[in-house]
């Protein structure tokens, strides 16, 4: 294949898996608009658009350089702003004698700044929904704008960009630890700090039920985002210029979608042991789950082992549920279970089918758990400090009780999402 016909289709193919991605931003609108109750819907999808324009321009600004450029092992360039190469420039602007070198780049510049923002705001999106009814919206903003400039961005120099983690061999092929488990430990920090909602866990003991106020919202929530995960993880090949590359992404697309089933069927293979009944909203978040737990290593010839990395995520997210429930841990829509946990699996699972050259089956084990926990330190402690400030600094990043109760909705937009229903009140005396 001809040099232009490659980097054709490697630009292509960045942009398209890229709208792929940027479409699973409508996927976490309506999974968490269809999680929470009608009186916040409106709330979740300003939250979901404005943390996806956030992160566009943080990550325009300053989080790329940081990420990609003259990464010293630790992190990178401090540079603000980051835009095409001269060459496309000068090619762009009529100057053909520039062709070759903009072809010798194999992509566009700007394609692959494209794909790798999605990336970032998919982690943003992760946080949104842990801390819905209750995080005030200035308050999560801000945070976004901390996380997508500075927080995902280091994360990813040490990996991706070629830093620290990286040399020593610590491999996550699209982001199960990296996107995924980032914004998990963000959330789950903030959702520490937050506490839980007004009612969810009672003095006696008990945990009040929550369900979805829509199933049908998320269950659409769901099979989008499982649609943009074959962008996710297909578009992580970085380049469809090859028939090697194209064989490739076809495997991985595989994969992807049968560790994505794996995860609904363990859900509901699990879910009435661990959780009493046949749970609708864990059933859906094992499907997410297998999703995740494939991210890191979607790679592998053998698509049966897809298959078991999926159910196995499938069951650590259901544990995961009972878990944070014990702990009185306040996750509205299951983020931490789905993204952290079976994260935290997927990354652990690259051990027993992808191995750095050279290296064994302990040797990579090592390095994929000191990866886990380095970031999980890093992200955890960082969050923690960033919300922890913000809540001296802004008065609180809680909303009231009143606004709790009549929601945000009303009290925060003026707008509901619903005006036709009529809200009952909800019996919120026996609050822990």
């Amino acid at each position: 294949m001809s040099p232009d016909a490659q980097f054709i289709l490697n630009t292509f193919a960045f942009l398209i898996w890229g709208a792929l991605v940027m479409w699973m931003a409508a996927g976490f609108t309506m999974l968490e608009s269809g999680s929470v109750r009608t009186k916040n819907a409106s709330v979740i999808c300003l939250k979901n658009l404005g943390l996806y324009s956030i992160a566009g321009i943080a990550f325009y600004i300053i989080g790329y350089n940081i990420m990609y450029v003259d990464v010293n092992g630790w992190i990178g360039s401090f540079k603000l702003f980051y835009d095409a190469s001269p060459a496309e420039v000068a090619l762009i602007g009529g100057n053909e004698a520039m062709k070759d070198a903009v072809v010798d780049n194999g992509y566009s510049v700007m394609s692959d700044w494209f794909f790798q923002m999605v990336f970032v705001a998919t982690a943003a999106s992760i946080v949104s929904g842990a801390l819905a009814e209750r995080i005030r919206l200035r308050a999560f903003f801000a945070f976004v704008v901390i996380l997508t400039a500075l927080i995902y961005p280091i994360v990813g120099a040490w990996t991706w960009g070629a830093g620290w983690l990286s040399e020593m061999g610590f491999s996550d092929f699209a982001g199960s630890t990296i996107v995924h488990s980032t914004g998990g430990w963000a959330a789950l920090a903030g959702a520490i700090i937050l506490g839980p909602r007004l009612g969810k866990f009672k003095k006696d003991g008990t945990v009040t039920s929550t369900p979805p106020s829509s199933v049908p919202i998320v269950t659409l929530g769901v099979f989008i985002l499982w649609f943009g995960w074959f962008g996710f993880n297909g578009g992580s090949q970085l380049a469809l210029g090859s028939v090697a590359d194209v064989a490739s992404v076809a495997g991985i697309l595989v994969n992807t979608n049968l560790a994505g089933a794996a995860g609904v069927i363990a859900a509901v293979l699990v879910s009435r042991t661990i959780l009493g009944g046949f749970d609708m909203f864990a059933i859906l978040n094992g499907a997410l789950a297998g999703l995740v737990s494939i991210t890191a290593a979607p790679t592998m010839h053998q698509h049966w082992i897809a298959i078991l990395i999926g159910f196995v995520g499938g069951i650590v997210c259901i544990l995961s549920i009972k878990l944070l429930d014990k702990l009185k841990v306040d996750d509205v829509v299951g983020a931490v279970p789905v993204h952290l946990f079976a994260g935290i699996w997927g990354t652990i699972a690259v051990a027993f089918t992808v191995r750095g050259e050279g290296m064994g089956f302990v040797d990579q084990l090592l390095v994929q758990l000191l990866g886990i926990a380095v970031i999980g330190a890093f992200v955890f402690a960082a969050s923690f400090g960033v919300w922890k400030l913000m809540d001296i600094i802004i008065g609180g990043i809680r909303v009231s009780k009143s606004v709790e109760r009549i929601g945000q909705d009303a009290a925060e937009l003026g707008i509901d999402a619903y005006p036709e229903f009529v809200l009952m009140p909800e019996d919120l005396e026996d609050d822990d």
